[in-house]
């Protein structure tokens, strides 16, 4: 495990333990978080940690074009029955992923240190939301890191029943209809592998970072 300073540098992703942990430390400055995340690495930790990066192997990803939508969704999304929006509460859809209980999680790591940090990357154009309502209520949505070629899921919540599939859904149909390769999953998680998400090697992922190191594309949702 590597102890970061103040230098905007990470270790090679190589370097991850078994499960994933590479460094601890530094800030989450835009800077450093851009740059941890186009190298395949992102900031999880609670908040009476120290900052801890992470770079798992296998990865969990979905390719866009891959997207499972069940019978029953494909109606929903068929009769329009949310609305969506595109980066209109962020900060909204950010608060209500904090807030989540979470099995087998004693509080959050959506800190307010992080929270702070995310809300600057929205405020600069790299971190987006994606907002399910059912009429003037919000119900659900997701938020992530956009890298221009690959979306960096972060969070996502629901407040209503399929919500937050709704928005994943979108979100990859959107994603695919502008080019993007890949979102990025993180770790694990049933749920995404019921929409189709599935394990790949690390190294594979970062192949894929590195093949397009883009800029964000223009705005999601703004065809």
């Amino acid at each position: 495990m590597f102890l970061l300073d103040d230098r905007l540098v990470f270790p090679n992703v190589e370097n991850a333990d078994e499960e994933g942990l590479l460094a601890v430390g530094g800030n989450l400055s835009p800077e450093r978080l851009v740059l941890a995340y186009r190298n395949g690495i992102f900031p999880w930790f609670n908040e009476d940690s120290p900052i801890l990066w992470w770079s798992p192997d296998p990865r969990m990803v979905l390719f866009p074009k891959e997207v499972r939508i069940s019978k029953s969704m494909r109606q929903l999304i068929k009769r329009n029955s949310f609305k969506i929006t595109w980066n209109t509460n962020f900060i909204e859809v950010l608060q209500e992923c904090s807030a989540i209980d979470r099995k087998g999680q004693n509080g959050t790591w959506i800190t307010d240190g992080m929270k702070k940090a995310y809300i600057h990357l929205h405020e600069i154009g790299i971190a987006k939301s994606i907002e399910v309502w059912d009429e003037d209520v919000l119900v659900g949505g997701l938020y992530g890191v956009d890298l221009g070629h690959v979306f960096c899921g972060e969070s996502m919540f629901s407040k209503a029943s399929n919500a937050s599939k709704y928005a994943f859904i979108h979100l990859a149909q959107e994603l695919e209809a502008q080019g993007y390769k890949v979102i990025d999953c993180q770790v694990y998680n049933s749920h995404l592998e019921s929409l189709g998400a599935k394990e790949i090697p690390r190294s594979e992922f970062i192949e894929i970072l590195k093949a397009t190191a883009l800029p964000p594309n223009k705005e999601l949702g703004q065809n």
